[in-house]
C-alpha cells in the first residue's frame, strides 16, 4: 500500500483529504505545520507528499528545499492558494513535481496523485537500467547515481526523469514544451525557464565540462538533444 503524507495547517482540509485518499486505498499520515511535516517525511519516507505552501514554523517552499537538499526524491505535490506564476515556478524549481491551486477538485487532485505516482521511483523500465556518462553512472531501476569512486550523488526525482527521457530519445531534438509535457505532465506549462534551470543543474552533475557539454546539447530556438 502506497503511503501519502499530507502537510497542511488547515486541519479540516487535511482530515478531509485523508478520508478521501484512504477511500482510494492509500495509507495516509498528516502533519499540521512545516517543521513536523519535515520530521515525518524523513522518518516515514512516504511514497508521495501533498505539501501546503503557507504554513507556520516552515513554509512549504522551505520544506521542499530542505528535502531535496538532503537527497530525498519522493514526489511532492504543492497545494496552495498562491497562484502567481512566480510562485508556481519557484515551487517547481525547488523540486516539486506538481502544483495544485486552491480551491481544487478532489477528483482532479486524486488524478494528479495517481499520475505522479505512476512516474515515481520504483516503476521500472526494462529497456533502460544503468547508463554510464563517464563522469557518473545512473541506475534508472533504483534511481541512484554514482561517481567514479562509487560514492552516491544526490539527484532529484525530476532530474532522474529528465535524464531518463533523454536516454529514451537519444539523438532526437526535444523541445522545452515536450519536456514539460512528458516529464512534468502539465497541460498548462509554467515556463520554459523551469526546463533550462534543470538542464543547467543536470549538466553540472553528468558533464565533465558543463560549459562545453557532450551529452545534453542545446538546439537554439528549439530545446535540447541528448547524445550518448
Amino acid at each position: 500500500m502506497e503511503k501519502i503524507l499530507i502537510i497542511e495547517d488547515e486541519i479540516n482540509l487535511a482530515e478531509g483529504l485523508k478520508d478521501n485518499l484512504e477511500l482510494e486505498g492509500y495509507s495516509v499520515i498528516t502533519a499540521f505545520d512545516g517543521e513536523k511535516g519535515l520530521e515525518r517525511a524523513v522518518a516515514e519516507l512516504p511514497n508521495l507528499i501533498i505539501l501546503d505552501v503557507m504554513m507556520p514554523k516552515k513554509s512549504g517552499f522551505d520544506v521542499c528545499r530542505e528535502l531535496r537538499s538532503r537527497g530525498f526524491t519522493m514526489p511532492i505535490i504543492m497545494l496552495t492558494a498562491r497562484t502567481e506564476e512566480v510562485d508556481r515556478v519557484l515551487g517547481l524549481e525547488l523540486g516539486a513535481d506538481d502544483y495544485v491551486p486552491k480551491p481544487f477538485s478532489m477528483r482532479e487532485l486524486i488524478a494528479r496523485i495517481k499520475a505522479v505516482l505512476r512516474r515515481a521511483p520504483g516503476k521500472k523500465d526494462k529497456d533502460i537500467i544503468i547508463y554510464d556518462f563517464g563522469k557518473i553512472k545512473v541506475d534508472f531501476e533504483h534511481y541512484i547515481a554514482y561517481d567514479q569512486s562509487g560514492a552516491q550523488i544526490d539527484m532529484t526525482f525530476k532530474e532522474f526523469e529528465i535524464l531518463k527521457f533523454f536516454t529514451q530519445n537519444s539523438g532526437r531534438t526535444i523541445s522545452r514544451d515536450e519536456l514539460l509535457d512528458k516529464v512534468w505532465g502539465y497541460e498548462i506549462y509554467p515556463t520554459s525557464r523551469t526546463v533550462d534551470n534543470h538542464i543547467v543543474k543536470l549538466r553540472k552533475k553528468i558533464e565533465t565540462d558543463p560549459e562545453n557539454p557532450k551529452h545534453i546539447l542545446t538546439v537554439y530556438g528549439i530545446g535540447y538533444k541528448y547524445i550518448e
